[in-house]
């Protein structure tokens, strides 16, 4: 088939238009639909626990002198991914099933912490002379309120706690954005193609390849050599997929202003 035939071929346009017309709109409502989302994970990694074994020995865990039954290093790391800056922005932090220890906290890429809000340093004030409630003590094993100026788009920030699981499974720690318009999303981390999330650069990869390098393979007469050709493109679906999904985060960028 010649390639005037398939620009004439009534249905094929059809086809190609409407599929344009999909890829578009999801396009354009993905960037619309970027404009407030906030996206987190978390990465538990454990330490150790207090254990006591007849064959290995009794090992005992300890934090501050206090006796640990599962001790993990917990880091979250939160993301703005829309296109607008957002000034004063609450971070909650909380969990059940772990208690919060000392902490850590980062904007990456700045020598700047992000600190408590003045309301939750308000509740976990003692006086001198005074110790601290048993509320105040739940309060700050159980929960922690931050205060950000501003967070800017693309912007991250990490949040490493040291916590001491209450049950053998691994501990659970959410946070929370109350911003109007955002939302907040858990992603669980993803392999990476140069700075892209593989299962999003498969997926561009291939609707490119259905679009528009599997349609210009029927032009291709020699057998062999389309299949040579396709084989190698779904090797490498993955690079033209993370290299378009890095120019549309440009252009995202860009229409951010």
């Amino acid at each position: 088939m010649s390639f005037l035939e398939i620009v004439q071929n009534q249905y094929l346009s059809i086809l190609f238009g409407g599929l344009a017309g999909v890829g578009t709109a999801w396009l354009t409502q993905r960037v619309l639909n970027k404009r407030g989302v906030f996206s987190y994970f978390v990465n538990h990694q454990k330490l150790g626990m207090t254990a006591d074994d007849a064959v290995f020995g009794s090992v005992a865990v300890t934090w501050n002198g206090n006796p640990i039954q599962h001790l993990y290093l917990s880091t979250i790391e939160l993301k703005n991914e829309s296109l607008n800056d957002y000034e004063e922005v609450f971070v909650k932090a909380f969990s059940n099933d772990t208690a919060l220890l000392s902490e850590r906290t980062q904007i990456l890429d700045t020598p700047n912490m992000v600190f408590w809000s003045d309301r939750y340093q308000r509740k976990l004030t003692v006086a001198p002379g005074d110790q601290p409630s048993d509320y105040q003590k739940n309060l700050h094993s159980s929960e922690r309120e931050y205060f950000l100026p501003v967070l800017n788009r693309g912007q991250r920030v990490q949040i490493t706690y040291l916590n001491s699981g209450k049950t053998d499974a691994m501990p659970h720690i959410w946070l929370d954005v109350p911003i109007k318009g955002v939302k907040l999303k858990f992603r669980p981390p993803q392999n990476q193609v140069f700075g892209v999330p593989q299962p999003r650069a498969a997926l561009v990869g291939g609707l490119i390849g259905l679009l528009v390098v599997f349609p210009l393979m029927i032009l291709i007469d020699i057998t062999w050599l389309s299949a040579l050709l396709s084989l190698i493109y779904g090797v490498a679906v993955l690079v033209p997929g993370a290299y378009t999904l890095k120019a549309i985060r440009k252009v995202r960028e860009a229409i951010g202003g």
